[in-house]
């Protein structure tokens, strides 16, 4: 097993509404941050059983939308554990100013909510001329740049790859692929097209881990392909804790498991050594 853990995508929920008020993108709080939520003292808690020894704590924006207060502060009470991954509206015309307000606090990486669980339909907004100007911001701060999108959003991510080759783009959940129909995945052709800009890399999660266990799929033949187009060093393990359903080390079991046909080398990458490119704060 790799001897340093890495999680790129786990999730902190206060209890404490009136210093951290809720105010989630969609208009609606998620029902995973309501019904289980862990506070940062619970994460470092839960990352010392796991094994998981630095984290980059991603913003709830189905919870606080874009105030990353309760991030910015779990990264000032563990500067030597984590880093953040914050959320700003990249079509305001301050965007860059909040961005470089949120780098100040500590937080090293940007997250653009466009799809999920409190968003049913795809956003249109993402190569918008208008936020030109914060992914120019992000590259001049070497901010790596989290896609939370459908597979109906690739071409637009596609669109900011070329234009800005200097920013690190990581698609959360592997883009969402479909791998039902197995080897050689013809389906998930749209995500193998990716491979050819080397400024995308991909987010390997507990949604990633499942569909390669589905229909003729499987875990031996789905990540060593994805290996041989990207290379382990665009490749990186989220947890995706608590959204994704289970104890941490359980979701660090399945993960570990998903990925054992890769050699050694390889699982180092995915498992912490990308991200350490992606977040330098996260180095040794």
């Amino acid at each position: 097993m790799p001897t340093t853990t890495i999680d790129i995508h786990p999730h902190i929920i206060a209890s404490d509404t009136v210093r951290y008020p809720l105010a989630p993108l969609g208009g609606h709080q998620s029902d995973w941050s309501r019904t289980r939520p862990v506070t940062t003292e619970q994460m470092i808690a839960a990352m010392d059983i796991a094994g998981v020894q630095k984290a980059a704590i991603v913003q709830a924006s189905t919870c606080y939308g874009h105030d990353n207060s309760y991030v910015a502060d779990a990264v000032a009470a563990h500067p030597d554990r984590l880093t953040g991954v914050f959320s700003v509206d990249v079509l305001a015309p301050d965007a860059p100013a909040r961005m470089r307000h949120w780098r100040d606090k500590g937080l090293t990486g940007m997250r653009l909510f466009t799809f999920g669980s409190t968003m049913s339909e795809q956003a249109n907004w993402l190569d918008d001329p208008k936020s030109y100007p914060a992914w120019a911001c992000a590259g001049e701060l070497g901010l790596s740049v989290c896609l939370q999108m459908s597979a109906k959003a690739l071409p637009q991510a596609v669109s900011m790859a070329a234009r800005f080759p200097n920013v690190r783009i990581l698609l959360d959940h592997c883009a969402r692929p479909v791998l039902e129909d197995g080897a050689p995945y013809a389906e998930a052709a749209s995500l193998f097209d990716l491979a050819r800009y080397p400024n995308i890399y991909l987010k390997l999660t507990p949604r990633t881990f499942g569909e390669a266990r589905k229909g003729k799929a499987t875990p031996e033949t789905f990540f060593p392909k994805l290996v041989a187009a990207f290379g382990a060093s665009r490749l990186a393990w989220g947890s995706n804790y608590p959204s994704s359903e289970g104890a941490l080390p359980e979701l660090l079991r399945v993960a570990r498991e998903s990925l054992a046909s890769l050699p050694k080398a390889d699982q180092e990458w995915i498992f912490a050594k990308t991200a350490q490119v992606l977040y330098p704060a996260l180095a040794d």
